[in-house]
């Protein structure tokens, strides 16, 4: 029986919805929106803290 050999789809740990951008770019984004205290602005500052916990891993 011959082998096949697939290439497997290794999947990303940054989370899709993460828009790209360097990391000193999303730093000052989320010192920016912290530093509004906008509540509305919550699920950016997660998504933003993502983006910087993935590097760190």
């Amino acid at each position: 029986m011959p082998i096949i050999q697939t290439e497997r789809a290794i999947p990303s740990i940054v989370p899709s919805d993460v828009p790209a951008m360097s990391d000193d770019e999303c730093l000052a984004r989320l010192a920016r929106a912290v530093k509004d205290h906008d509540a509305e602005r919550l699920e950016e500052v997660a998504q933003l803290i993502a983006r910087l916990a993935v590097p760190i891993e």
